[in-house]
């Protein structure tokens, strides 16, 4: 497997790269590029879950990053605009493969429970594409908030130059929220149900339930915040990763307390 995650992340940097060649890239490079990005993780998948459901870390880490692309994808497709978040989306997407390159040999944890394979399935889905989702919106709080400062300070670099403008990443943050609110409520209604053919209750107690419901507040009370008060920028930005550092510690962090610290 140690070839394989090589391969995907040297699958990631031309992509990662682009943004910054200097002027507009043309749109056949940009596609041909994120096709490249997306097939290196999407082989290291294929190649560690063919034989069965993986549990451990890496396996989460790649899945998030092959999720996290084809969400970016779809939303480059609606939007051409949002294809300038690439500039920070791969790098932090290569920092999440080399983390499953360094812990890619952890022990892993049995998958336990009752629950009916498809509830467990749906709910596995829904998780991957939420956290990919709001990975997508703290990108772009991060990008408008680098333009905001850009802007005021009036002396833009390479990454402003890189990034769409600030109306576009606010009006692309506001909009991934939404989306992120709806798939944070739906996932803690399939958690449920799969905690409740499991031990008959729907809700554990349990650091990734408390840590999913605090994300969705976070995400609610921002949505409130930017339509009652106009929230944006630095502050908003700031909301954001701190609801990605919520989902984060959830999702990824119960993964490496798990089998990497208790190992």
């Amino acid at each position: 497997m140690t070839v394989l995650s090589i391969s995907a992340l040297l699958a990631l940097l031309p992509a990662a790269i682009l943004p910054f060649r200097g002027g507009a890239a043309p749109a056949a490079l940009f596609w041909l590029l994120l096709a490249v990005a997306f097939a290196g993780p999407m082989a290291w998948v294929i190649a560690a879950i063919s034989p069965g459901w993986r549990t451990g870390l890496a396996p989460a880490l790649w899945l998030t990053v092959v999720v996290t692309l084809a969400a970016f994808a779809v939303m480059a497709v609606l939007d051409a605009e949002s294809r300038r978040l690439s500039a920070l989306l791969l790098p932090y997407l290569i920092l999440l493969g080399l983390a499953a390159t360094v812990w890619q040999h952890q022990p892993e944890r049995p998958m336990e429970g009752g629950a009916p394979a498809t509830w467990v399935r749906l709910h596995i889905a829904l998780s991957l594409v939420t956290y990919a989702v709001l990975t997508l919106a703290a990108v772009a709080g991060v990008s408008a908030f680098l333009q905001d400062r850009a802007l005021k300070r009036k002396s833009p670099d390479r990454l402003s130059g890189a990034l769409p403008s600030l109306a576009a990443a606010e009006r692309l943050e506001l909009r991934l929220l939404g989306l992120a609110a709806v798939l944070l409520a739906l996932g803690l209604v399939t958690g449920m149900a799969v905690q409740h053919f499991e031990t008959g209750t729907l809700i554990a107690v349990t650091h990734k339930t408390l840590l999913s419901i605090a994300t969705l507040a976070v995400v609610l009370g921002l949505l409130v915040a930017r339509r009652t008060s106009g929230l944006r920028g630095k502050a908003a930005a700031r909301i954001v990763m701190l609801a990605y550092l919520l989902l984060t510690l959830a999702y990824p962090g119960v993964k490496f307390v798990t089998d990497v610290l208790l190992a």
